[in-house]
């Protein structure tokens, strides 16, 4: 679920999403959404990651302060991945705890830039791959490589 109450899976490219689908039928996925994890509401103001030289932070669009909900749910992701030995992870693109490649500049102009989420740097940090939505041929490989 989007941070607005939407549908987080609705996508313009929805080439992967067949895929997905299946997985969850034969419950081969574990559903998590870090930020809900991390105690923030759906829906919640939309939320964006800032960088301060080396330091960083996630604000809402009110400009609050919401990176301990955003680093707390990475924290719990990465413990669920550590408790069921999960070694491969499909987030969310463009999301500040889940993008794997996009995320935005920080702007609140929806202006796309390369980065990667909070949850996502936590879980590549401990040797997790993380891959995104439609990316699940390259899920289906890394597998076939485990």
């Amino acid at each position: 679920m989007r941070y607005d109450g939407g549908n987080c899976l609705n996508h313009p490219d929805t080439s992967g999403q067949d895929l997905i689908t299946q997985w969850q039928q034969q419950g081969l996925l574990l559903p998590l959404c870090p930020e809900v994890a991390g105690g923030l509401p759906v829906p919640r103001p939309a939320a964006e990651i800032q960088t301060q030289g080396m330091a960083l932070q996630v604000l809402n669009v009110a400009h609050n302060d919401v990176t301990a909900h955003f680093q707390s749910g990475a924290k719990q992701a990465l413990a669920l991945c550590k408790k069921y030995n999960i070694h491969i992870a499909v987030l969310k693109e463009g999301s500040p705890s889940c993008g794997s490649g996009l995320i935005n500049d920080g702007s609140f102009t929806k202006t796309k830039i390369q980065g990667e989420g909070v949850t996502t740097q936590l879980l590549r940090e401990h040797g997790i791959e993380v891959f995104n939505e439609m990316q699940t041929e390259d899920v289906l490989l890394a597998l076939k490589q485990q």
